[in-house]
């Protein structure tokens, strides 16, 4: 099934659309997190390596690319969601759209920034919903405090981020998708092995369960050794 075309008219390149791959073959990873925190220009930013700062109102974009992982080719997937913490404006509905894209991602993004304290808070929230559709402790999600190039306007420190990350037994860090593309990069480079890692367990512990066990041989002393007793019990 062909993707979606992905390029919006604000981007200053189009970002490539993946060829389709094999079942499994792709990583379906989500960002979320309030209104204006900086998603779409981190996602941007690690498919094109471009920073564009200025984005129409997110509606919730689907990108898809190869990304090179560890020597090997891989179909990433990127939901962009919309801010749906703040959001008033039919709520139902923005809900329901994140509930359908929390079911289906394997990895996520909770972005905030370090210039918005509200945006922080919506975190916590996210996350308990992603952990009711994914009780697996296993499923990958990093806290991201965005914008630190912008210390002068700081309402999150960064030792409240690192608290709630490590009390919701989170990754964390603060980046700065203006400044720093390494950064945004490592971020989903994360994200993107450890999704293909429990994606390789998953298959490797499907594999093992459809295997059905072989019987023992009989063990042919034990055999007669019991036909020995069965005929001396005859003879008595």
């Amino acid at each position: 099934m062909r993707l979606p075309s992905m390029s919006q008219p604000f981007l200053l390149a189009p970002i490539a659309e993946c060829a389709p791959g094999p079942p499994g073959a792709q990583v379906r990873l989500a960002g979320m997190g309030a209104r204006g925190v900086g998603k779409s220009a981190m996602i941007v930013r690690f498919l094109t390596k471009r920073f564009i700062g200025d984005y129409e109102p997110n509606t919730g974009n689907l990108y898809s690319r190869l990304v090179r992982l560890e020597g090997d080719h891989v179909a990433v997937q990127i939901q962009d969601t919309p801010g749906c913490i703040q959001a008033q404006e039919d709520c139902v509905q923005v809900l329901d759209s994140i509930s359908r894209c929390v079911k289906w991602a394997e990895g996520f993004l909770l972005v905030y920034s370090i210039t918005d304290y509200g945006s922080y808070q919506s975190v916590r929230p996210l996350y308990q919903h992603i952990r009711k559709v994914h009780p697996d402790a296993r499923t990958p999600v990093i806290i991201v405090g965005n914008k630190a190039d912008l210390l002068h306007a700081r309402q999150v420190q960064a030792k409240e981020g690192l608290q709630l990350a490590n009390e919701l037994g989170s990754l964390f860090l603060e980046i700065s998708t203006s400044d720093d593309s390494q950064g945004v990069c490592d971020v989903f480079q994360y994200l993107c092995k450890e999704v293909s890692k429990l994606q390789h367990a998953g298959s490797t512990d499907r594999r093992r369960s459809s295997i059905i066990p072989r019987p023992k041989s009989p063990n042919m002393q034990d055999l007669k050794r019991r036909f020995k007793q069965a005929l001396s019990s005859k003879v008595k």
